[in-house]
């Protein structure tokens, strides 16, 4: 078996998973209370949450925009792609990436140059997501200093930071092992030979030409972590509409570590099952049922849904454009 086959059948194996995962813990709640939540909400609820996310990644497209290569435009683009094919699609997190990066190629950017702003924008929003998750991590300390989960949690982070530092310290110093790995990225998305045999140095050059860069990437980073901050005040804006008890505090501590629980299982489907999992050992330590737990993460996917399907039917309709005119040249 070849490693893109190991790959799919292991992201089939992690899927079902998930899936029976989620089927327990729903079997497991009363669906009467979590219907009750969910009525709650509404239809004028429910558009309203879909709104203000899909402005929040919007703001996380400016954010990659800030890095420059290709219009504005082409990043927003490519930002709703990539989180549509992340939050849709069964593949893992690393599908989106792959779309986003694809979409702003196709913008104007070099093969080299989409595979070297995808991989620092990754990098930017993970400096961002982990103090997001420090921030929450102050706060629960705060609202709940007896919890069992914030040794742990501070010890991840700390090996989270140390990760992500010698990362970026690769990346800056333009080492082979780095071109190697964005190499493998620029093979998955489709742009390997776009630059010629020299494909290699085009990246070590562009990913050089972006460290050497400082303000672009600290302001891309820093719009980031603002649109982190962004998400926890949607769930705090969510946890409201559904009746659940929850301040603005203890919403964004839940979001940010069940973000952060997402990024470690970033291998699984839309984190299906570990979401659902995370939400009620989280709630729960601000008094919230299993129950309104599961409906937070149930709205959260079908506003993923409703902001994702038709992204990807757009994407197919031009995708399936270009393989005509290919075609007839």
């Amino acid at each position: 078996m070849t490693a893109p086959d190991r790959a799919r059948a292991a992201a089939v194996v992690l899927l079902l998973a998930g899936l029976a995962a989620v089927a327990v813990l729903v079997a497991r709640a009363e669906m009467d209370d979590i219907l009750r939540a969910l009525a709650s909400l509404g239809l004028g609820g429910f558009v309203l949450i879909v709104a203000v996310h899909l402005a929040v990644i919007v703001l996380m497209g400016v954010a990659w925009g800030c890095l420059g290569g290709v219009p504005m435009a082409g990043f927003v683009r490519a930002r709703l792609l990539r989180d549509a094919a992340s939050e849709v699609l069964p593949l893992s997190q690393l599908g989106g990436f792959v779309l986003g990066g694809r979409a702003l190629a196709l913008s104007g950017a070099s093969g080299a140059k989409a595979s070297a702003l995808t991989v620092v924008d990754i990098t930017a929003e993970l400096v961002a997501q982990v103090l997001y998750t420090i921030i929450g991590l102050a706060l629960l300390a705060h609202l709940n200093p007896q919890t069992d989960i914030a040794m742990p949690a501070r010890a991840a982070v700390a090996a989270m930071l140390v990760l992500l530092g010698g990362f970026v310290l690769v990346q800056m110093r333009g080492a082979k092992a780095a071109v190697r790995q964005v190499m493998r990225l620029a093979r998955m998305l489709g742009l390997a030979g776009a630059d010629g045999p020299d494909h290699g140095a085009a990246l070590a050059r562009e990913l050089g030409s972006l460290h050497r860069a400082p303000r672009p990437l600290i302001a891309c980073t820093l719009w980031h972590v603002a649109t982190w901050l962004l998400v926890g005040v949607e769930t705090w804006l969510l946890c409201r509409l559904l009746g659940v008890p929850v301040g603005l505090g203890a919403a964004m501590v839940i979001d940010s570590l069940i973000s952060g629980l997402r990024s470690v299982a970033f291998m699984v489907p839309q984190a299906l099952g570990v979401q659902e999992g995370g939400y009620i050992m989280l709630g729960g330590l601000f008094g919230l049922s299993a129950e309104a737990a599961l409906a937070l993460s149930l709205v959260r996917r079908a506003r993923d849904l409703v902001i994702g399907l038709p992204i990807l039917l757009v994407w197919q309709i031009v995708e399936g454009r270009r393989s005509l005119k290919r075609g007839k040249t």
